[in-house]
Formats: C-alpha cells, structure tokens, sequence
C-alpha cells in the first residue's frame, strides 16, 4: 500500500507531539513513515517529550533515534 505523505505528517504530529495517537491506531504501512518523518523533522527533545509522556514506546523510540542518527551520518549530497 502506498502511503500519503500528508497522512504521515499528521500521523507524526499527532503521535509524537499531542499523543491523542499511538501506533496500535495508525495502519502498519505508515509505521516506518511516520518514525522517518519524525526523526528528520521534529527535534531530539520532541522526541525524548515522547517517550517521557508515554505517546510512544521504548522501542518506538529507539527505532526513532536510530533514524536520525543514520540520518545525522549520512554525508550531505
């Protein structure tokens, strides 16, 4: 299935910033959508809010950071 790139935003925004969604929520397809968008856009204490709040999962979180740190090491094109 291909996913909507304005879906994965609001996924991203509503799970990892208001936390009025959870993954158990969203269709699978746009886990990994919704994790990339989040670690390259929205900030290291953005993400950390998420977990504190419990919106996310240790391991939501983790695979998060993992994300951006690949994407933090990626030499620029």
């Amino acid at each position: 299935m291909a996913t909507n790139t304005i879906l994965t935003k609001a996924y991203a925004v509503n799970i990892f910033k208001y936390g009025n969604r959870s993954f158990s929520t969203i269709p699978t397809d746009y886990h990994d959508p919704v994790k990339t968008h989040a670690a390259t856009t929205f900030s290291l204490g953005e993400i950390d809010n998420a977990l504190v709040e419990n919106y996310i999962s240790q391991e939501e979180y983790d695979t998060t950071l993992s994300i951006k740190k690949a994407e933090q090491e990626s030499p620029l094109l």
